[in-house]
């Protein structure tokens, strides 16, 4: 028998999983060998707030999954989309119960990019960049724009999903689904 709260995160995360791939065919761009996609950046913070760590990754798995599937991602969607949503959820439990609600959104939202570019980026130059022939291992200084490229996905998907959250406190809806 699967628990109330358990069957929701299911649901939300199953919500969150739906509303990325509905954006995903026309909101990605190309970037090096990587298809960034501010999409799952925006469902990352949305998904790390509302359902929590082990929820987001789970619907950074699903959608990067289908996204390859479709031929609108790469396997580079597993090292930036994992980490961002993980490290919001993580941010925002550390938070919650130490700051207001908007501010514990802020800085929860701020995860993203640091798990998107910092660790994501990282990973991916050592885990997954040696299926595109170690085009970024050869050099440090290649990693750079390969950075930049994700901090532009994920700063750009944090920054709607930020906002979305913030109206979703505002109105209360935030209390009501976490609740």
């Amino acid at each position: 028998m699967i628990k109330s709260k358990t069957l929701r995160k299911l649901v939300l995360s199953a919500l969150f999983s739906a509303l990325a791939l509905a954006v995903s065919p026309v909101a990605w761009f190309q970037w090096g060998p990587t298809k960034a996609f501010p999409g799952q950046h925006m469902v990352n913070v949305l998904a790390g707030v509302i359902v929590g760590p082990f929820w987001a990754s789970l619907c950074a798995i699903i959608v990067g999954t289908i996204r390859i599937m479709y031929g609108v991602g790469t396997i580079f969607a597993y090292p930036g989309g994992i980490p961002g949503g993980l490290m919001v959820g993580i941010f925002y439990t550390l938070l919650k119960k130490k700051a207001k609600s908007s501010k514990a959104i802020v800085f929860a939202s701020l995860g993203e990019p640091i798990g998107t570019v910092i660790i994501g980026g990282t990973l991916s130059w050592y885990v997954v960049d040696p299926f595109f022939g170690n085009l970024l291992y050869s050099k440090f200084g290649a990693l750079l724009p390969f950075y930049l490229g994700w901090a532009l996905s994920s700063v750009s998907g944090m920054t709607v999903g930020l906002a979305l959250l913030l109206a979703l406190d505002k109105v209360g809806v935030l209390k009501i689904v976490n609740n």
